[in-house]
């Protein structure tokens, strides 16, 4: 997906309609759904440390304990987006001519490979097929998607033949486990990418954990070190603050309250159902997908000459102004996503029932097919 300047415009509505809701009623009143709600919960303590050499001093140690016991593997590498590690991985590891092929659930991957390969001038294919997938001699990388961003999973025996093709062909597995060192762990009992073969792991600290939006990498010490060497150099590693944001989250992470909301989605799912909706499940919720929110629009009688993702992005931003609900399509990433996500393993959803929630849905469709009607696009999405 292309990224456009309406896309960052819209972004910046939405984090004012936030803005607005915490002046006027705090922040406690936001009910985040993303389920990338983050957190710094950090002590005095830990503020007296954030300097730019006595943190990196004392927290190293820790971060490295705390991600190895979740990622695996002999050494960790903390970055400051998930994006910038993969963005130095392929920097540090794939070299002009050559090729990455990547294997993931469905398409599309994360834009940031796709976008890097062609920043280094390599060659880029992606797979959801393994009866098609194929690693050429030239092949200097392979990237797995343990989870999708619609969360979507592959499975331990996909896993196992993309690594075992690499391992035969002598190339580098890299995986792609941004919410997957959760979702594939807790709800499906998964082992850690590096457990299941391959040489390095990436993950998001902010995904269904309550850490900052950063990066945490595991692999060999051999290959982390390299991709080190880039990170310092392009300036991409997580400084003090992040690193001791993510020690939090991976002190307080526990899988309970994901498997839970496993458990708990469809009785969600049926009381949608019983509304005359159709979402697609997710391990821990549910989901709209762009496509489905203007087919539910028009079903309810709108004529709809916006795109898809317009769409989507209009009933996110009603979700917030009416009912203080953030899912990702109004304050997401530029590019990222635009499927309305209900993540019920977010802690926030401790702030109303399954009916205030369905109702809120129910009604936000409603009022996206009045702006529909009324062509009052301008004022929702940028006004």
């Amino acid at each position: 997906m292309s990224i456009t300047l309406n896309e960052v415009k819209r972004r910046e509505k939405g984090l004012k309609i936030i803005k607005d809701k915490i002046e006027t009623d705090g922040i406690d009143s936001l009910i985040d759904l993303t389920g990338l709600a983050g957190g710094f919960d950090i002590t005095p303590e830990d503020i007296s440390l954030l300097e730019t050499y006595a943190g990196p001093a004392v927290y190293e140690q820790k971060v490295q304990e705390l991600g190895i016991k979740h990622l695996g593997g002999e050494k960790i590498l903390p970055v400051n987006r998930t994006t910038s590690g993969i963005v130095a991985m392929i920097i540090a590891l794939v070299k002009p001519g050559t090729k990455i092929v990547h294997f993931l659930a469905k398409k599309p991957a994360h834009p940031s490979i796709p976008r890097t390969a062609k920043l280094v001038g390599a060659e880029y294919e992606e797979y959801t097929n393994l009866d098609e997938f194929k690693i050429d001699d030239n092949t200097s990388l392979v990237f797995i998607t343990g989870t999708t961003m619609d969360l979507e999973v592959i499975s331990v025996e996909d896993f196992k033949r993309v690594i075992k093709q690499a391992k035969e062909k002598d190339v580098i597995v890299a995986v792609d486990d941004a919410s997957g060192a959760r979702i594939r762990r807790a709800v499906y009992n998964q082992p850690t990418a590096i457990d299941l073969g391959a040489d390095i792991s990436v993950t998001s600290t902010d995904k269904l954990m309550e850490g900052p939006r950063g990066g945490l990498m595991a692999g060999s010490t051999e290959i982390i070190d390299k991709i080190k060497l880039v990170v310092n150099q392009y300036g991409l590693e997580a400084q003090a603050p992040l690193i001791v944001g993510m020690i939090k989250g991976l002190e307080k992470y526990s899988p309970e309250r994901i498997q839970e909301a496993f458990k708990q989605k469809d009785e969600l799912y049926q009381k949608l159902l019983d509304k005359q909706l159709n979402p697609q499940t997710t391990p821990t919720g549910f989901m709209f997908k762009e496509e489905e929110i203007k087919a539910e629009v028009e079903k309810r009688g709108a004529k709809v000459d916006m795109d898809a993702d317009v769409i989507a992005t209009v009933y996110s931003m009603l979700l917030i102004d009416n009912y203080n609900i953030i899912t990702i399509p109004a304050v997401g990433m530029p590019g990222a996503s635009k499927t309305v996500r209900f993540d019920w393993a977010a802690k926030d959803s401790d702030k109303l029932t399954m009916d205030e929630l369905v109702s809120a849905v129910c009604d936000t469709f409603d009022k996206t097919v009045e702006v529909c009607k009324n062509n009052d696009f301008e004022s929702v999405l940028y006004n």
